[in-house]
């Protein structure tokens, strides 16, 4: 399946526009990588922990969307649009992934 931000895919034709197609993740965190990150923003560097959440959201946004758009009998998702959200604070604090882009039938 090719996954493009672009609204075409190179040397390709789109035969058919076969809807929009959307994928979302929510994971949650823990007061403790809360507690490592709120450290990281004071002393400066990255937080291990919040990208670490960030890739696995991202990926199982995206995997949702690609298992959409195959179940649509497209060959590929075009114009992919990923959002990112930190939602709530403390324990209650969790992170979100939204990914959506037109699923097409290449030529």
């Amino acid at each position: 399946m090719i996954v493009t931000t672009t609204d075409s895919v190179e040397g390709r034709r789109i035969d058919a526009y076969l809807g929009i197609v959307a994928g979302q993740a929510v994971m949650g965190t823990n007061v403790f990588k809360d507690f490592f990150a709120g450290i990281t923003d004071i002393l400066g560097g990255r937080s291990g922990s919040y990208e670490k959440e960030l890739g696995k959201a991202k990926d199982l946004a995206m995997e949702d969307m690609m298992e959409e758009a195959e179940a649509l009998g497209a060959d590929a998702v075009v114009a992919v649009d990923l959002d990112y959200e930190h939602i709530g604070t403390g324990e209650k604090s969790m992170l979100m992934v939204s990914v959506n882009g037109t699923a097409v039938r290449l030529g």
